[in-house]
């Protein structure tokens, strides 16, 4: 197996004011908190997001890792739907002192390139920075961070500067290279957004 060099890029926002919101995107998208833990959903919406950009950590985990992992106080999962279907996802994960980690961010392909992403971003770092206020006992935030690496989407990390994260760590690593495993074996994915309705 053939070993390539990784760098992983860490950002982070200390102030809620650090917060650079995107504008709306047009068209009807909403962005929703899934408030029940599904496994199944959750682990679609992994597969799919990041199936062109190798997100392959969680892939082999069983369903009752899912559970837990989605029953842990504090996580939350937030989907952006453009007309009813889902388009991406952001999720958070409180850690210690006020640490809020933006653990996944992404668009599923077809609705890259439409600023769907900018406005997600915003929603999923503001749903950070108060996260507190929907879970009695967490305590307040005090600081969210995400990282980023050169394996991700080559828009990602402008994203993430234009949103207000500022960049605080820089790694370099080999890693195995690893081929795209998609959202399930032989898929391919579209090269085209969806038909806009006229």
């Amino acid at each position: 197996m053939t070993n390539i060099p990784v760098t992983t890029w860490s950002l982070e926002q200390t102030a809620p004011t650090d917060l650079l919101p995107a504008a709306a995107p047009d068209g009807d998208v909403r962005v929703v908190r899934c408030e029940v833990p599904s496994p199944e959903f959750s682990r679609f919406l992994y597969a799919s997001v990041g199936g062109d950009v190798r997100w392959i950590d969680r892939l082999g985990w069983p369903y009752a890792r899912w559970e837990e992992h989605l029953a842990r106080p504090g996580v939350e999962t937030w989907v952006a739907y453009d007309r009813g279907t889902p388009a991406g996802y952001v999720e958070l994960e409180p850690q210690d002192d006020g640490v809020v980690e933006i653990v996944y961010f992404g668009l599923l392909p077809a609705f890259r390139g439409r600023r769907i992403g900018g406005h997600l971003l915003s929603h999923g770092a503001a749903r950070a920075w108060d996260l507190a206020g929907r879970w009695p006992g967490l305590p307040e935030t005090k600081r969210v961070w995400l990282h980023t690496c050169s394996l991700d989407g080559e828009h990602a990390m402008a994203n993430y500067q234009r949103r207000g994260f500022k960049l605080f760590d820089t790694k370099v690593e080999e890693k195995a290279e690893v081929s795209a495993p998609g959202p399930w074996p032989g898929a391919q994915y579209r090269s085209t957004a969806p038909a806009q309705p006229s």
